[in-house]
């Protein structure tokens, strides 16, 4: 039989916990209810109480209780359930995560669904859904639903909210518990990253690379995406990089709304995986609708991506700041690195022809990018075409394949 474990603060939720319970009973899967509740008196039973919770995190129930730190003492739930979940999942006792929650709850059952494996169906409802959720998905694979109305009783708003919840990982679960195991695939990973503006280039590579015996994992350029290659690579989960797609560190100097952070491009290096890494898609920077643009970048040339996204040209400045930002952080790699850079243009919007092809801007790119690794280890590779010609993606492709080699030689 399919387990769901429910993972909530049975003092303050225990009722809306109780009716979820009972719906999953009575579609057929067991029940595992995980209290990560502190102050007030649990409102149902608790197969896991919370005091066992706050042990699996090394503290003490009362001692929170009585430091009366709410902050400190979500943090250390949070912890105790992540602990808790991944022990029943060890014991094959965890087909599904199901939670609710405001902003606490989310917290805390985001933070134990993070704990577990990709695949192993998580499912949170939450009035924070329709906000920024990257602290609560991080680079998991966690389905948010928005609960419309906070989550306070079950009524004729929440009830089929609620309802579609427990049918969602009712059926994640069973066919978790039935799925064979998966066939073990012995091909070398490799992460590449992608946007819409660099797919033709990308897509060649990875055709290429797939030629090559690599399976090749590709993450889109859109801030999350950047942040989860970072955290696979960090991990040591790829025999490669082909990061040829850097458009988050244009969004992260100048406002962008699709940014990973400071870290971007940095993993890969300090893990010493082997890496081959292009300026695609430096000559923009992305921003929301077109009414949302900001004023201090409207004399641009500004293009509408789609009905979510627009795009601004990025500057003679901001290029050469761009290109040394790349050189910077590639001279830290401990791994076999290298730079190929298109001289024809670094998009589709900056190929020959497009509306964003401005050879002295992308010089701005590969200068700062010669400079900042002139006398460093890094290859710097220079091809007499544009980022989406597929002769430049294979080549790109063939250039990491020698890499990983001479790293595992």
């Amino acid at each position: 039989m399919a387990i769901v474990v429910l993972v909530g603060t049975l003092d303050t939720k225990g009722l809306e916990y109780g009716w979820l319970r009972a719906r999953l009973e009575s579609r057929g899967v067991e029940v595992i209810v995980v209290d990560t509740g502190v102050i007030g008196a649990p409102r149902i039973p608790a197969d896991v109480p919370r005091a066992d919770v706050a042990r699996a995190a090394g503290a003490e129930l009362d001692t929170l209780r009585s430091e009366g730190d709410r902050g400190a003492a979500v943090t250390v739930m949070a912890r105790g359930a992540a602990e808790v979940v991944r022990r029943l999942h060890a014991e094959g006792r965890l087909h599904g995560v199901l939670a609710l929650g405001g902003s606490g709850g989310t917290s805390i059952a985001t933070r134990a669904m993070r704990a577990l494996p990709l695949g192993v169906p998580k499912v949170m409802v939450s009035s924070m859904a329709s906000g920024d959720v990257a602290p609560y998905v991080g680079s998991s694979d966690i389905t948010l639903m928005y609960s419309v109305v906070d989550i306070a009783g079950v009524n004729r708003l929440s009830a089929p909210i609620l309802a579609n919840a427990v049918e969602a990982v009712a059926g994640m679960a069973r066919g978790f518990e039935a799925a064979a195991p998966p066939v073990r695939d012995e091909r070398p990973l490799v992460a590449a990253s992608m946007a819409g503006v660099t797919t033709p280039g990308v897509d060649a590579a990875r055709a290429r690379l797939t030629e090559l015996g690599y399976e090749v994992l590709v993450f889109h350029a859109s801030g999350a995406g950047g942040r989860t290659l970072e955290s696979l690579a960090e991990q040591r989960l790829f025999a490669g990089v082909l990061d040829l797609t850097l458009c988050e560190l244009a969004d992260d100097l100048c406002g962008g709304v699709l940014t990973a952070g400071p870290d971007r491009l940095l993993a890969a290096g300090r893990a010493g995986i082997p890496q081959v890494v292009s300026p695609g898609a430096l000559d923009m920077v992305k921003f929301g609708p077109l009414d949302t643009v900001p004023e201090r970048v409207r004399d641009r040339d500004v293009r509408v991506h789609n009905p979510s996204i627009s795009v601004v040209r990025t500057t003679a400045g901001e290029c050469a700041e761009l290109g040394a930002r790349v050189a910077a952080k590639l001279r830290s790699a401990t791994g076999p690195t290298a730079v190929c850079l298109p001289l024809r243009g670094l998009s589709t919007l900056g190929a020959p022809g497009g509306p964003y092809h401005d050879p002295v801007l992308d010089e701005a790119v590969f200068g700062a990018v010669r400079d900042g690794l002139r006398g460093s280890r890094v290859d710097v590779v220079e091809y007499d075409t544009h980022l989406n010609d597929p002769s430049f993606g294979r080549a790109a492709a063939e250039l990491l394949h020698r890499l990983i080699g001479q790293s595992s030689a």
